[in-house]
């Protein structure tokens, strides 16, 4: 299996799917490698890594005169995809988003991954700044994830940023982001759906959502997305929980509810072990429920908690 698209719309059982993030800068890759090591066993039939966005980083350059400068604190993607194909043989599905890169810098990693014979993505807005209240796109750059696919697609089409005509090595198909308890902006979740349609009609083959907590969200959600005339997979994604900070962290950050059945356990956690413990719990039950409901893939936001989705895995699958 090659194009991850066309395997998530295939007949199969349920695939097991990890993501994983660069290392910070400075950092080995040794981590990455072994979480993922961990997980081979239950058969990943694909890996998705993570792009992340330069952040204003204020250097001192003389004593009380400081310097303002962009830096990428996780580089690495498409090298880090390259290191994991050639390693393990999995295809591999780097992100590419709007956010922090402009136009051309995007184009010159389109070339560099159909150099490489990587050709799954997914496609993302990406977060704010630090900061902003709002998105705010790079000189040249996307405002909305719908113009990035418009631009792969006319990548795909052999024809360049500039209109120069190129002769593509590699057709890229990809997925996007979305979300069963609504994107914190859009208006309500009607628009919401409205959004995510554009990208499947711009290009897009499948969709892998948010986590959530709560499976009444993801089938609530893919229900109103298929009365909306959106028929590709609908990618689960779960994340289990492992600290104690994350019951208040999760809701703030992702924009997500805990269901009440997961809150009131929660809080009778005393320590991370304890939630770790409920977290692979709690997931186990998500898991084997979707997957009684035939989904075509669960995606596991791995990072910093490969044991537990290790105790999934070997649960589930």
């Amino acid at each position: 299996m090659s194009n991850v698209a066309q395997f998530l719309a295939a007949e199969h059982p349920t695939a097991f799917s990890i993501e994983v993030l660069p290392p910070v800068r400075g950092k080995s890759i040794e981590q990455v490698l072994k979480t993922i090591d961990r997980l081979m066993p239950y058969n990943p039939a694909y890996i998705n890594i993570t792009t992340h966005r330069a952040e204003v980083v204020y250097r001192e350059i003389t004593e009380g005169v400081f310097q303002r400068v962009f830096e990428r604190k996780r580089p690495g993607t498409v090298a880090i995809a390259a290191t994991l194909k050639g390693r393990y043989g999995v295809p591999v599905v780097p992100h590419l988003i709007c956010s922090g890169f402009s136009k051309s810098e995007i184009e010159n990693e389109l070339i560099d991954l159909s150099y490489l014979g990587i050709t799954n993505l997914l496609l993302l807005r990406g977060d704010r700044a630090k900061g902003e209240n709002r998105f705010v796109p790079v000189a040249g750059g996307h405002e909305h994830a719908v113009e990035l696919c418009r631009q792969v697609e006319e990548f795909n089409r052999g024809v360049l940023l500039d209109g120069q005509e190129h002769e593509p090595l590699n057709q890229f198909s990809y997925g996007v982001a979305g979300y069963p308890e609504k994107h914190e902006e859009a208006m309500n979740l009607d628009i919401d759906i409205e959004h995510l349609k554009a990208k499947i009609d711009a290009g897009a083959q499948y969709i892998v959502t948010q986590m959530f907590f709560d499976n009444s969200r993801y089938f609530a959600f893919v229900e109103r997305c298929r009365a909306a005339g959106i028929t590709v997979p609908i990618i689960p994604g779960l994340k289990p929980l492992t600290s104690l900070t994350q019951q208040a962290l999760l809701p703030k950050t992702f924009h997500i509810d805990l269901p009440m059945d997961l809150a009131v356990e929660l809080r009778r956690c005393q320590s991370s072990d304890d939630v770790k413990a409920l977290g692979v719990e709690w997931a186990i039950g998500q898991a084997r429920e979707l997957k009684a409901a035939g989904v075509p893939s669960i995606h596991f936001y791995s990072m910093n908690a490969a044991a537990s989705v290790e105790a999934i895995a070997k649960a589930v699958y």
